[in-house]
């Protein structure tokens, strides 16, 4: 493809043909405001608030979608421009509630800053009679359309990359919103709860559920014992909530900042994933050598669960039985764990931190409960929920000392921690698995194939005379494309793990809010995931069953991976689920 040579504000510059007026004015570095533009999902030029002037052309241009000429200079501020903005950025305000004040999204909105960096000082069009409307019917989020400005993002990742497709514009003219078929509620929709949607909503009209009361009152409750897991994930994203850049680690404040927020024990979910892979690695085995159905499918990410269930239920035989570590790390709390300690299991309340939305319905589906009448874990809170507590507590997040995980459940390793990146299941799980088939210790415990962001990955394994073929994908979208081409019988795998978010728990719904600007120009997935893999480098135990605290648990409590004991309090059983005509 040629190059072709234009002007931004009289700056020249060299992009290649069909470059649109934004990246050509990013590549001078100009940023063009946007709010309806996602790089590669949704330009559409809807919003107006990326108008450019084009010397020499009538009118102004959207430019995340007009595409550059030769000789054609551009400006991108001039008074044209800066009046046209303004004006657009006025009536979307004149239809949206301003409540900034008390809205989650204050002082991270694009809205409230845009109208900043544009000078708008007060909302000529107002319109006094907006009032809240709100839907709640999910476990997981809160829609509020009096807040929403009709850009679109939530459609586009709902149905680019998760492929659910569950909203999308209703009505039309000034009645137009963003609602579900026949103005259905979420929750009677095949909305999978993966807070996609969520993550890239520019205002407030899409928030969490939020739970952090129901843990201040546990809190607050001599009569419980409360204790909290973090997700691997979690330690490389919370900084974000505090101004750090994407992808430091900042466990030891994360660790610290839980006990002064007043947790009776922090522990570490790590364990749990290191768990799951004793528990998974054995089913995956147990299949190969009795004949049982391959390729067997992981069951950790409980929105590629729900899908799972909801769309493809023919798989279900396919899904490892194992719980989520979440899942299982409440089974443990309320079992090992309160007998260790001599704490009931009724006074124990057990909250996880989570990268992900769709925890919070993985609590309130059916599960094989570890104790009878006890859910599993009573509280997810996501990322930016604990960083809520964190801020409510009054702790100067980055001036906090570094502090380490409660022993009792604090000891993991790196294959646990990479849970966190798309493909880290697979490479925990191979790490292990090829040990024991094998009966030799690995030369290398990177597993390249299965690493980065591709949507799909694909990667065979000689695993003592036997080739293995495995898989792994994320987002919904391209787990779809997978389920279909194995259906088919184009694809034959062993081993196949999906994460319901494009990149993994790193880009889980739950996590740090990032306006699209930052999105568009820093992959988050891959910048969260390499501060994963750089500490599994670097930690001293990097193999599951290495543990010393999984060889207590089955040496002490669970016998042996596969067990009985396991089966009943670390494995569950799923299910086909409606599937609404949308």
């Amino acid at each position: 493809m040629s190059d072709v040579n234009v002007k931004v504000n009289g700056i020249p510059v060299s992009v290649p043909a069909g470059t649109t007026v934004l990246d050509a004015a990013a590549a001078v570095g100009i940023e063009i405001p946007t709010l309806c533009y996602m790089k590669e999902i949704n330009a559409i030029g809807a919003c107006r608030i990326c108008v450019a002037e084009i010397k020499g052309r009538a009118g102004l241009v959207a430019s995340c979608v007009y595409p550059v000429a030769e000789g054609m200079e551009i400006l991108t501020n001039s008074e044209t421009v800066a009046k046209a903005r303004r004006t657009t950025l006025e009536l979307i305000l004149s239809n949206h509630r301003t409540d900034c004040l008390t809205c989650a999204r204050n002082q991270n909105c694009e809205l409230q800053r845009l109208s900043a960096d544009m000078g708008v000082e007060d909302i000529r069009f107002k319109s006094d009679n907006l009032q809240p409307e709100i839907e709640a019917s999910t476990p997981h989020l809160v829609r509020d359309n009096s807040k929403c400005i009709l850009c679109r993002r939530c459609v586009a990742v709902c149905r680019v990359n998760q492929g659910v497709s569950v909203i999308g514009p209703n009505d039309r003219g000034f009645a137009t919103h963003i609602g579900s078929p026949y103005e259905r509620d979420l929750a009677e929709t095949g909305c999978v709860s993966c807070g996609q949607c969520v993550a890239v909503c520019p205002t407030g009209a899409l928030t969490d559920n939020d739970e952090t009361g129901r843990v201040w009152e546990a809190i607050k409750d001599p009569k419980k014992h409360v204790v909290v897991g973090t997700a691997p994930s979690v330690r490389v994203t919370l900084g974000e909530c505090f101004g750090n850049p994407p992808g430091l680690n900042v466990e030891g404040k994360m660790v610290t900042a839980l006990r002064r927020i007043g947790f009776d024990r922090v522990f570490d979910v790590d364990v749990s994933a290191d768990l799951t892979i004793m528990e998974e690695g054995t089913e995956f085995l147990h299949r190969v050598e009795n004949g049982g159905v391959l390729p067997l499918i992981t069951s950790c990410s409980p929105g590629w669960i729900r899908f799972c269930e909801q769309f493809y239920p023919e798989f279900i035989p396919n899904l490892s039985s194992c719980k989520s570590p979440q899942q299982m790390f409440g089974a443990m709390m309320k079992t090992y764990y309160a007998e260790k300690s001599g704490v009931a299991p009724e006074d124990i309340f057990v909250v996880c931190i989570m990268p992900c939305t769709a925890k919070k319905f993985e609590n309130r589906r059916d599960f094989q409960s570890a104790v009878e009448g006890l859910a599993d874990v009573d509280v997810s809170l996501t990322t930016r929920e604990l960083a809520r507590m964190i801020n409510r507590a009054g702790l100067k997040f980055n001036s906090l000392p570094d502090e380490e995980f409660d022993p009792a459940f604090g000891v993991s390793t790196g294959a646990g921690l990479i849970f966190g990146a798309t493909g880290g299941v697979m490479e925990a799980a191979l790490r292990t698995v090829s040990e024991i088939v094998t009966g030799r210790e690995a030369k290398s415990l990177e597993f390249h194939d299965v690493r980065g962001v591709k949507g799909i990955k694909e990667a065979s394994y000689n695993l003592d005379g036997k080739t293995v073929n495995v898989a792994v994908c994320s987002g919904l979208a391209n787990a779809r494309a997978l389920l279909e081409s194995v259906k088919s019988g184009e694809k034959k795998y062993d081993f196949i793990e999906i994460m319901g978010c494009p990149g993994g728990c790193v880009n889980g719904g739950g996590q740090p809010i990032q306006p699209q600007s930052v999105r568009n120009s820093t992959d988050l997935r891959a910048v969260r995931a390499a501060a994963l893999y750089g500490t599994d480098k670097e930690m001293p135990l990097r193999k599951s069953h290495e543990n010393p605290l999984i060889k207590e648990l089955y040496a002490t409590y669970l016998e042996k991976p596969g067990s009985h004991k396991a089966h009943k309090l670390l494995h569950t059983k799923y299910k086909a689920r409606a599937k609404y005509a949308v």
